[in-house]
């Protein structure tokens, strides 16, 4: 009998010696947009690197299409511990600081290496805010060049007066207010019944979320202003992520660069996809006429020399990194 007792003793030890090594972690990460988009077809690659490189002992889920918070909410469910990680359009909290918001300034950056450039350019200012408000940041992705949506001919600005135009950041609101348009704030988890109800019947945004929310239904005409090109940015919260043993957070570090690596490839590769699409919705894909042009250039100066105002030296200081 004492045998018995003796070896169940040693087997439970053995197995209270186990757990720790067997012991899983489980995280979730909110993003914003459907599953089939490429930013969470990216998170989901992500999550699943990490999982594969820590032998499963880091699980993150990650739950789309604003499923678990809404799009302005995630930043702040992370940073108070509701979540572990996050997803997020960074413009929508230029609120909080000026830096959210570079990357939304018109025709500031056009292109995908612009993009990376400023990205570069910016990216300690926002980390260095991050981290004041107790997150990390991982990586960032961009979205297509941003274009406008609408059911009519916009030959100048001024056509866009009186139309009922979707915004969702401090630089859609405040073309609207330039051109004369009523500003209404959707996010994109909205916009299919937005424009299935009338609510808006103009906006800017990238072919990705026009695709998403099968603009055709309701729109007839993308104007491909490539007016910016704006980011998300996935973020940790510091507390949960100095918790983790130093193997898992190299884990995270590693999976995150190539994440970021890999957003960026898939998110060129697809802008002109998503084009092709809503031309093949019978969707009117045109450039800007020269005077629609030059009035968003006009309106792009206005929200740089503003941004500039808001932002003092800090901005001035990644701006001329930028343009060097």
């Amino acid at each position: 009998m004492f045998k018995l007792i003796k070896t169940c003793a040693l087997a439970a030890c053995v197995a209270a010696l186990a757990v720790p090594a067997m012991a899983q972690t489980k995280w979730n990460l909110p993003a914003a947009y459907p599953a089939d988009n490429p930013h969470s077809v990216n998170l989901i690659a992500f999550a699943k690197d990490v999982a594969d490189a820590t032998g499963n002992k880091l699980q993150i889920t990650v739950h789309p299409a604003a499923s678990l918070f809404k799009a302005p909410e995630i930043k702040r469910a992370v940073a108070t511990g509701q979540a572990q990680a996050g997803e997020v359009l960074i413009s929508l909290h230029e609120n909080e600081d000026p830096m959210f918001g570079i990357d939304v300034i018109p025709f500031l950056s056009t292109s995908y290496p612009a993009a990376k450039k400023l990205w570069l350019a910016s990216k300690p200012a926002i980390e260095k805010k991050l981290a004041s408000q107790g997150l990390m940041l991982l990586f960032a992705v961009p979205w297509g060049p941003q274009g406008i949506y609408a059911k009519k001919d916009l030959n100048t600005v001024e056509d866009m007066k009186g139309l009922k135009w979707r915004a969702y950041n401090v630089g859609t609101s405040r073309i609207a207010e330039l051109v004369g348009a009523q500003p209404v704030t959707i996010q994109a988890a909205e916009l299919p019944q937005a424009l299935a109800t009338g609510v808006v019947n103009a906006f800017m945004t990238s072919g990705s979320t026009g695709y998403d929310s099968k603009s055709w239904e309701t729109m007839t005409h993308f104007y491909d202003t490539q007016a910016w090109i704006p980011k998300n940015v996935t973020f940790v919260n510091k507390a949960a992520f100095d918790a983790l043993d130093k193997p898992t957070q190299d884990a995270i570090l590693k999976a995150a660069a190539v994440a970021e690596e890999r957003g960026w490839k898939l998110a060129e590769e697809k802008a002109k996809w998503y084009l092709e699409q809503l031309q093949a919705n019978k969707m009117k894909v045109l450039p800007p006429p020269p005077a629609l042009k030059s009035g968003l250039e006009k309106i792009g100066e206005q929200l740089t020399a503003d941004w500039l105002k808001k932002s003092g030296a800090d901005g001035e200081a990644v701006i001329a990194a930028y343009k060097k």
